[in-house]
């Protein structure tokens, strides 16, 4: 009775996070929580336990894209991945690193550039932007730190050619300390534009 008990939570699990990762790719939600969410409810998945990782539906929606998408899911990545490249050589001074589905591989067609920027202040940001005649949002990200606190970053958001993008802005120091991931709960993997050089380059 437990075995089957516990391969029902996995059926449901593996049931949610499909219907999560369809939303997601389908809908443009790009929160992982939402999409959770979304499902379950869609689903009349009352047990709030039984919902599957974050991951789980990262790796949902990597095999829908392959699977439904194909070469229009590779174009539309390397599209991104161009445009990426073109917001960090403009924000070059900046130590720009790419982070989050662009990186990953999953950005949907309705996915944005995230970047991360290290600066003394975020004004610098803003004087750059305005210098090449960009304009741009303000806001802020909460993100979760390695200790397990959460802080808030300024960001800017701007278009660029095809593609939105949204910078976050750092502290300097924090080049080498990167928040935590949502997907993973590990750190964030961020890429330098060497390495975004590397990827287009394949």
């Amino acid at each position: 009775m437990a075995r089957r008990s516990t391969s029902r939570a996995g059926e449901v699990r593996a049931r949610v996070a499909e219907e999560a990762a369809r939303i997601m790719r389908e809908q443009g939600v790009r929160d992982f929580l939402l999409a959770k969410r979304k499902a379950a409810d869609r689903l009349g998945v009352v047990d709030r336990q039984a919902l599957p990782a974050n991951q789980e539906i990262a790796d949902a929606l990597a095999a829908q894209q392959r699977l439904f998408e194909g070469a229009g899911h590779e174009h539309n990545l390397r599209a991104l991945r161009a445009e990426a490249l073109r917001a960090m050589r403009l924000l070059e001074r900046f130590s720009p690193r790419l982070v989050g589905p662009v990186l990953a591989g999953t950005a949907t067609p309705h996915s944005d550039v995230s970047l991360h920027l290290f600066a003394e202040a975020p004004e610098q940001v803003a004087f750059l932007l305005l210098e090449r005649g960009i304009r741009y949002q303000e806001g802020e990200r909460r993100l979760r730190l390695g200790n397990g606190e959460h802080a808030f970053y300024p960001s800017f958001a701007f278009d660029l050619g095809g593609a939105a993008v949204e910078a976050v802005v750092f502290p300097e120091r924090a080049l080498r300390q990167p928040p935590v991931c949502p997907v993973s709960g590990g750190p964030m993997r961020r890429a330098r534009r060497d390495e975004i050089e590397r990827l287009l380059d394949e």
